[in-house]
């Protein structure tokens, strides 16, 4: 899974024009003279020379939101010296520390304004995170003993899911106080497969998302 998919300055300039337009204004609202307009002096041709529409520079920007982290979690994956339990704690904090980053460059995430952008991203949990990344880690666990579950495809949807909407304060808002009993209870839920493992170095990585 290669990680420099749009490694050229002027691409990297466009995705973050482009970022911080959709996060603003909304997806249909950001036109590409919008674009154009805060690319310092570049023409709409440079865009068309690395991106062929609007929606591709799109693509772009949400692979760039949700993947920032893959190669740390990559070398988690490969790991042999962690059991599928530790790795998946260490998954967690990678993403959340991931997610950080990427509040601090481009802010919180408004989904009432970028409603296409909230599909493409819970399509990219289902269908790349989910089995590419938690999935292989669960069941590891089961295979070496540290997780518990019948459902390991189920469990990693449910993870990524629950992790990166419900409980993340980026999309859905809440007080400090709000996340700790998130935590507790999505914690408590998931000790039958012996995941309980929102541990306070977890939570205080959350908060900092506020």
């Amino acid at each position: 899974m290669a990680r420099n998919k749009y490694p050229e300055k002027t691409e990297k300039l466009i995705i973050s024009v482009a970022t911080k337009l959709f996060l603003e204004k909304g997806y249909e609202n950001t036109s590409l003279n919008d674009i154009v307009k805060n690319l310092g002096g570049l023409t709409k041709g440079a865009i068309y020379s690395h991106f062929k529409s609007k929606e591709e520079i799109y693509q772009a920007v949400v692979y760039e939101l949700s993947a920032s982290s893959d190669d740390a979690i990559e070398e988690i994956i490969k790991s042999d010296e962690l059991n599928g339990r530790q790795k998946i704690v260490l998954v967690l904090k990678k993403s959340l520390e991931a997610a950080i980053e990427n509040h601090k460059e481009s802010g919180r995430v408004d989904y009432a304004k970028n409603p296409k952008m909230l599909y493409s991203l819970l399509l990219e949990l289902k269908d790349e995170i989910a089995p590419l990344f938690i999935l292989p880690i669960i069941e590891e666990g089961i295979a070496d003993g540290s997780i518990i579950t019948e459902c390991p495809k189920e469990l990693s949807e449910l993870l990524a899911f629950v992790v990166n909407f419900w409980i993340n304060p980026l999309v859905f808002e809440s007080s400090p106080n709000e996340i700790v009993k998130k935590c507790k209870l999505f914690s408590s839920m998931l000790a039958p497969f012996n995941l309980d493992i929102l541990d306070d170095e977890l939570i205080d990585k959350l908060k900092e998302l506020n």
